[in-house]
């Protein structure tokens, strides 16, 4: 929904800018252009427009500016926001062809705009249907298990019994990550870099009980050790708003719950294969179709006989066979039995007895629970990764619009190295951090504080947008050291371009093979080889019984 309202407003804004500059060459002023363009009340970027308009006549509009740039929807909004209050300010220029400079700079955001809608549009035609392919194996389970059974009946000691459970929960636990992992992939990251966490979670209020805080201050890294900045780090790459206490809540959280959800399961499974043995009808295999009404009738009394013994001797781990056949041969049951029949039938009963006796919690259930628990532990940091991972797919993208941003800065008057870091900074989101120190070590010494920023990326293309401040902080005026930019913004926007067809192609290929991944392991995982292998292990056991007979 937050991703269709953004694209919404960014098609609205290319018509609104288009208005803009009809307005400007009408009444040659800002301020008069924007209130005009913002009388549309039936639009959503109307009321931004507004507020653009109440921000440039106010008393201290550098207050309210930074304000709106925290509240602005998309970053080309905080663009024309501060384009519009930096030509207020010192005026318009008029560049070399005699074409203003404002109007420039607006058709520089609007060619941006119209890009990046290309892009998201491409992205949603990729990915469409994709969530829905990676979540929809969920409502297949129940009736692939039915049709199976009713057409095979043998396989219903696999689905009803602890594979079908144990697969169940594998196909839901798969399909619910590469659902998350679909929304990730796809999700714009001008959207993601609004959204703000809120300021007081469930975590924040978890913390602040005594008792939760020192458990969790005791798996927290320490302050200054080389853990703590390694999990620094990963929550600045990944450009989380999380703090890292959250980070280590979510982690206890996690595997305290997958733990308990662990043993829950295994005690589960333990049931599940008893109340197989308790309530499946008892009959020979049959390959295909399902028994006919006097067979299972026949196969349920069977059943029920069946349990008189394994109660009579559950628990009992000692029991012999021939334990087993005495009493049988004692019971009501068994009276006009022949010796072979108590024999067939002695062997079927042990066997249940010996399955029902064994199901019983074993240390290495614990074990696994540990395991699983551990893997929960650290999920939270993996996803981290994974998000690292698709932030580096965007680099690019966002290099390219810190070109745009000095191209339409470094013509207007009065516009410094320091105002233009500002800016990149207030745009930024994979390199937000490094830009934000250096604007803090800038006092210090410009030419420092840059060199440290050149250190601290190891993109090449933006270590070249560094080198060119570096040079207009001393040598030559800010215009030469981006004259590049200019001559050549028709070969930069065919790159960006090309650079948004590979990032399609790269997140579509990706989306692909984890949209696909739930409904193959359905139909292979689920169906295909519970047949083949129950089939193979029934027609074995058919084929040796005929033996036996012969």
């Amino acid at each position: 929904m937050v991703d269709k309202i953004d694209n919404k407003l960014l098609k609205q804004q290319v018509d609104f800018f288009a208005e803009i500059r009809h307005a400007y060459h009408e009444y040659n002023m800002v301020e008069e252009a924007i209130y005009q363009v913002a009388q549309n009340d039936e639009l959503e970027v109307s009321r931004q427009a507004e507020k653009i308009y109440d921000i440039l006549i106010s008393d201290d509009p550098e207050v309210e500016l930074e304000k709106y740039y925290d509240i602005a929807p998309n970053s080309y909004l905080k663009e024309f926001a501060g384009i519009s209050y930096l030509t207020r300010e010192f005026g318009d220029r008029k560049d070399q062809n005699g074409a203003s400079l404002y109007l420039k700079n607006l058709n520089n955001i609007t060619q941006e705009m119209q890009i990046e809608i290309l892009k998201r549009d491409k992205l949603d035609y990729t990915f469409q249907s994709l969530s829905v392919i990676a979540a929809i194996p969920i409502l297949f389970i129940e009736p692939i298990k039915n049709w199976a059974v009713s057409q095979f009946s043998f396989t219903s000691q696999f689905y009803d019994g602890k594979g079908g459970l144990i697969v169940q929960t594998l196909l839901l636990i798969l399909t619910f990550v590469c659902y998350i992992l679909i929304r990730k992939i796809k999700d714009n990251s001008a959207t993601n870099a609004n959204l703000k966490n809120t300021e007081n979670p469930w975590q924040e209020k978890l913390y602040k009980i005594k008792p939760v805080k020192q458990i969790v201050d005791l798996f927290m890294p320490k302050r200054g050790t080389k853990d703590y900045r390694k999990i620094e780090k990963l929550l600045k790459d990944s450009a989380s708003k999380q703090k890292l206490h959250w980070i280590y809540i979510n982690r206890i959280a996690l595997s305290i719950l997958t733990f308990i959800v662990s043993i829950f399961m295994f005690y589960q499974l333990h049931k599940v294969t008893i109340q197989y043995i308790y309530e499946q009808p008892t009959s020979d295999y049959n390959i295909l179709g399902q028994m006919s009404q006097l067979d299972e009738k026949k196969a349920i009394e069977t059943t029920k006989r069946h349990n008189y013994f394994l109660d009579r001797f559950k628990g009992k781990t000692s029991t012999t066979k021939e334990q087993l056949i005495t009493a049988m041969r004692y019971s009501d049951y068994y009276e006009d039995a022949t010796d072979e029949e108590i024999e067939k039938e002695a062997d079927t009963i042990f066997t249940k007895l010996q399955t029902i006796n064994s199901e019983y919690f074993q240390w290495f259930e614990i074990l696994f629970s540990l395991v699983f628990s551990s893997i929960a532990y650290m999920s939270p940091i993996w996803i981290l990764m994974f998000q690292i991972k698709m932030r580096q797919l965007d680099m690019e993208d966002e290099v390219m619009q810190f070109q745009t941003i000095i191209l339409m800065l470094m013509k207007i008057e009065r516009i410094n190295v320091e105002i233009i870091l500002e800016w990149l900074e207030r745009y930024a989101n994979i390199f937000k951090e490094p830009i934000t120190k250096c604007l803090n070590n800038y006092e210090a010494g410009a030419w420092e504080a840059l060199e440290e920023l050149k250190n601290d990326v190891s993109y090449v293309q933006f270590i070249r947008i560094i080198e060119s401040l570096q040079a207009a902080v001393e040598k030559i005026p800010i215009e030469e050291a981006f004259d590049e930019l200019d001559t050549e913004r028709a070969y930069y926007q065919e790159k960006r371009k090309e650079s948004n067809e590979r990032l399609i192609s790269r997140k579509g290929m990706i989306g692909k093979v984890i949209g696909f991944a739930p409904m193959i392991c359905l139909f292979v995982g689920y169906l295909i080889v519970p047949l083949v292998v129950i089939g193979m292990l029934s027609m074995t056991s058919a084929f040796e019984t005929m033996s036996n007979m012969a």
